[in-house]
Order: structure tokens, then sequence, then C-alpha cells
């Protein structure tokens, strides 16, 4: 890293409409990336069966969800890579690259051939695609995260930090309401064979919009005052591995029960109701909408009360809360219907709205501005491929071998422990708001 020089002057503050520019581009952009990225998953079935066919079709479900799982092994590479573009040239550059190659990756998705028309070159290209994916979306959490809390006015970074999350529930709904849609003017013959591939198609003609936005936006202050000070890092993945090792590693512990209760409770609870209760693809949607939208009303109001009265208490208090995870299982396994999908929904969503509304900015806060792109992505995503990109095929195992619809919460709740074992621990101080 380049030695301090002496502090340069403060780089004068934002104007309100400045700012507002800059968290609407990020936000548009975010959304637009987060929709094409996830979609995915509410399209396992109809992608199961036109590019991984099976007299089985639980196996052709668990192929579909392990390409969705394989999107993340290149999230970490992404978060190396992108997040260190990102604290060596900008936050504001970083960004328009991510979103340039999930549009590639996302137009090629809904392009692809069926297993029929080519064979096995229809799954490996279907591969290729959410690995770019991967690879961009790597880039996407931890630099939007940064972005948004390093433009925050003084006593307002949770909730700034929050706002990043309320992006990512709209881009939920988004995916669900696609999914809603086509379910419900196509046919399911019609779905299978092309309706699956239009919301990819939409995603990547979206993205172009994040592009434009994103790229003429002002760069994160904090950003810019460590340039005017030449503290940009030369190697910032080194100093994020070596130096800040320990934050990056508590960074990864507190986001276990997060990606967990996203992935399960959001991804994979559609697919659930239907393969193993029986519901109807509309009733299983519309029931799981409901914690898309109790977390994005619960997000900005964690963020807002973390600001007044703490933000580990909050994640505290809400990661504790996840244990509720078997009780919920329990009661949609014994009364399966519409009510009670969505009552079980509404109460996940409102607990993960709690826990990512603070977390945001607690796991940003870990790190100081010269490597917090680089570390808080590599923390950030390592924790969302080993236990929330595989989250809706492990559930699935678990349900198939155990025999027992309640299998999925059993990983919740470990996760759950996992992390509320990494907040009883000693935390890394937390870096100055700068």
């Amino acid at each position: 890293m380049t030695l301090p020089t002496p502090l340069a002057e403060p780089t004068p503050p934002l104007s309100r409409a400045t700012r507002r520019r800059a968290i609407v581009a990020c936000l548009l952009g975010n959304l637009f990336e987060l929709f094409d990225f996830g979609v995915y998953g509410y399209f396992a079935v109809q992608i199961g069966k036109a590019i991984f066919p099976s007299v089985d079709p639980v196996v052709s479900v668990l192929a579909s969800f392990a390409t969705y799982g394989v999107g993340f092994l290149m999230r970490p590479i992404g978060a190396m890579v992108l997040g260190s573009y990102g604290d060596r040239h900008g936050r504001k550059s970083a960004l328009a690259l991510t979103i340039t190659l999930m549009a590639v990756a996302t137009g090629f998705t809904g392009l692809v051939p069926s297993y029929a028309a080519i064979g096995l070159w229809a799954p490996v290209l279907l591969v290729v695609c959410r690995l770019l994916q991967g690879f961009s979306t790597g880039g996407e959490w931890g630099g939007a995260t940064t972005f948004l809390v390093e433009h925050a006015p003084p006593g307002r970074r949770g909730f700034y930090g929050s706002l990043q999350q309320v992006s990512t529930g709209l881009a939920q709904i988004m995916s669900i309401g696609s999914a809603l849609l086509l379910n419900s003017v196509l046919s399911t013959p019609d779905l299978e064979a092309w309706g699956w591939r239009l919301p990819f198609l939409v995603g990547f003609i979206l993205a172009p919009i994040g592009y434009y936005l994103r790229s003429r936006v002002e760069e994160s202050p904090e950003y810019m005052q460590s340039a005017r000070e030449k503290r940009i890092p030369t190697a910032p993945l080194r100093m994020a591995l070596t130096v800040h090792r320990k934050a990056v590693l508590t960074c990864f512990g507190l986001t276990m029960i997060w990606t967990v209760s996203s992935y399960v409770f959001i991804t994979f609870l559609p697919t659930f109701a239907t393969q193993s209760l029986g519901m109807a693809p509309l009733v299983a949607l519309s029931g799981t909408i409901c914690a898309s939208l109790a977390n994005v009303v619960v997000v900005p109001l964690s963020g807002l009360a973390s600001d007044r009265w703490g933000r580990i208490p909050m994640v505290i208090s809400a990661a504790g809360f996840a244990l509720l995870s078997i009780p919920l299982f329990m009661l949609l396994a014994s009364a399966p219907s519409f009510a009670v999908l969505a009552g079980v929904a509404v109460v996940a969503g409102i607990l993960y709205g709690l826990y990512n509304g603070a977390a945001p900015t607690v796991l940003c806060d870990l790190f100081p501005t010269t490597v917090r792109y680089t570390a808080l992505s590599v923390g950030y995503n390592g924790a969302v491929m080993i236990f929330g990109g595989f989250a809706p095929f492990i559930s699935t195992v678990l349900v198939r071998e155990s025999g027992s619809p309640i299998a999925p919460s059993f990983y919740v709740v470990a996760c759950a422990l996992a992390s509320l074992a990494v907040l009883c621990w000693p935390r890394p101080r937390l870096a100055p708001a700068s």
C-alpha cells in the first residue's frame, strides 16, 4: 500500500440532490442485477425439464438447483477480482462493470437451446452462463453496500445500508412476480417450452439502464477522500486477508444465518410447497411473495432502529428468533394451505428483515475505507457460496433422504446457532465512519 501523506483538504460535502441521485442509481442497478441473478430459482422446475430431462422429476429439480448453486462458486472469485478493482479504481467503475457482465450472462441464459435441441451442450452452456452471473454478483453486493454506506450523512449509516436490502427484496418480489404472471397467463407446456426464458430476456434489456445511471453519478465521498490523501492500496486483497483477516472471518460468520434464511424461506419455499406439500404453483408463489413483502417493509425500519439504539442488539435478537424455523416448518407441513404458507412467510420475512436491515452496516463498518469493498465482498460472498447458494439443493436432499418435510429447518437453525456464536465472540473494533 502507498504510504500515507499528510491529510488533504476534506472532500466537500455532497448536496442532497447529488446524494439522492447516487443512491437511486445504485439501488436501481442493484435491483436489475439481483433480479437477473435470482429469477433462476423461481423457474427451477421448468429449467430442469428443458435442460436436465429425467424420468424422475425430483432428479431434474436437483440438477437445476445444483446449476443454480454453481453460480455461487464464482462469487468469491468475483469478490476478489471486482472488489480489488473497486478499492483501487473506485466504487463507481466497479459497479458499472458488474452490471455489464450480468447483462451478457443473463441474455445468453434466456437463449440457451433445450437439451432436446443440442443435447449435453445445453447444460454446459447454462453452467457457463451461471458462472459468469456468479462472478458479476460477487462484486455487486459488497460494492453496492459500500457505495451506499459511504454516501450516508452522519448518523444515518444504518438506514442507508438497509436500503441495499430493500433493493434486494424488491428484486425478489420482481422475480416471484414474474413467475406468478407467467404461471397465470401461460399453459404448462408453453411455460416449460419457452415461457421460462422471458424473464432472462427482460433482465437483459433492463441492465443497460442500470449501467447508464451508474456511469453518471458521483464517486463515494469516503473513497474520494482516500484518493486525495493518496491512501489508495496497491494490493487490497492481500491486506484484507492478512491485516484484516479476523474481520473477514467475522463477516463470514455473521452472514451465515442471513443467507440461509433468504435462500430457504424465499427461494426454496415455492418449490418445497409444490414438490413436497402438493400445492399448486400459483398458490405456492402467492404465499411465498409475502415473505419478500414483509422483508421490504421491515428492513428500513430495522436500519433506522439500528441508528437510534445500536446495530448489534438488533442483529443478535433477530438471529435468536431464527430458531423459530422448526415450529414454522412444522406448522406448514401439518396444515399446508395458502393461509398457513402466507403466515409462515410473513413471520420469516419479518425475522429476516430485522437481521438484514442492520447487518449490512455492521459488516461494512468492520473495515476501513481503503479495503472495504474487497474485504466485505470476500467475507460476505464466501458465506453465501458455502451456505446460501446450495441451500435449495441441500434442503431438497434433506427432505428426500430423511423423508421429513421439516428437515430444511434444521439447516436454518444450525446456521443461526453458528452466527450467534460469532456474535458472542470478541469482535474486531469497528472501523471509524470516516
